[in-house]
């Protein structure tokens, strides 16, 4: 079994690790490229190649403890049934005082890590990083599509998302009509005022789940369904890390990475998001 950060490092013990890696190779739903089930082995294999020596935060964050656990077993019965899995996993490593960190897989997979997360901290938000509003009610028939998981998370726990320009006409009116608080790439168009305008729409406990589609495809070209125009590696971090200064991260995921044979940025650019919002979470709290 693959371990993240390399064959020692993210085999600690459960109980001594503060990070807790959840694979969950599952991508039943997809409908333009399909491959996501790919992206946690490959995010996986690139995290052993990384420099473990964080060099914005001058630490190994890797030494407070991160366990890898096997891959979900996946359920074929479909998202929903899957979504119970997650559910159960995350609920487990929180109910140990562990951060989570569930590695897709299609996006469907975060609804459960949501529902779970929220249980363990009533007043829980939720910001969505992504290219897609994700706010259809069912598509192709699954209310637990991943075009619906932003629409799911709505229902179970305020939702503030970054990223988005794409939507159906459904989900702008839906916008319009909840008061989705959802802001475009260009927020760094005026970076200062909108980023404080993020922060004070989360709560003090919030869960990240990142679609990596919210990155330009320019550096993030595996993924499902690629949108020009995203956000850049330094303007995600930034925020990332300004997020963590005002709000407590209780756990997160990397979806949607559909790797692209023998182009590996793509995969370290992934891993390398993971270990930094690990070391922003053990910055804060230590």
């Amino acid at each position: 079994m693959m371990n993240f950060g390399g064959a020692d490092i993210g085999n600690q013990p459960f109980e001594d690790a503060k990070f807790v890696v959840i694979p969950v190779p599952y991508d039943l739903t997809s409908t333009y490229q399909a491959g996501s089930r790919k992206g946690p082995a490959a995010i996986l294999d690139a995290s052993a190649n990384m420099e473990l020596y964080d060099e914005e935060l001058g630490v190994e964050t890797y030494l407070v403890g991160i366990h890898t656990m096997a891959p979900l077993e996946i359920d074929a019965r479909g998202p929903e049934v899957m979504a119970r899995t997650v559910r159960g996993e995350v609920a487990r490593v929180l109910s140990a005082e562990k951060i989570p960190v569930v590695l897709g897989g299609e996006h469907s997979v975060s609804i459960g890590a949501v529902q779970a997360a929220r249980e363990m901290y009533p007043s829980l938000s939720v910001l969505q990083l992504d290219a897609h509003a994700d706010l259809r009610d069912s598509y192709q028939n699954a209310s637990f599509s991943h075009a619906s998981v932003g629409r799911r998370i709505f229902e179970i726990c305020p939702l503030v998302q970054v990223g988005i320009r794409s939507m159906s006409r459904e989900e702008a009116r839906f916008i319009e009509e909840k008061k989705v608080r959802t802001y475009p790439p260009d927020f760094i168009n005026n970076y200062e005022t909108q980023v404080k305008k993020i922060c004070e729409n989360l709560s003090k406990d919030i869960y990240v789940t990142c679609d990596l589609d919210v990155l330009d495809p320019s550096i993030m070209p595996a993924t499902g369904t690629p949108e020009p125009g995203g956000i850049l590696w330094n303007d995600l971090i930034r925020l990332i890390r300004e997020v963590s200064e005002h709000c407590t991260i209780r756990g997160f995921d990397i979806v949607e990475l559909c790797p692209i044979p023998g182009m590996v940025a793509p995969d370290f650019t992934a891993a390398k998001l993971v270990y930094r919002i690990m070391g922003y979470i053990n910055r804060i709290n230590p």
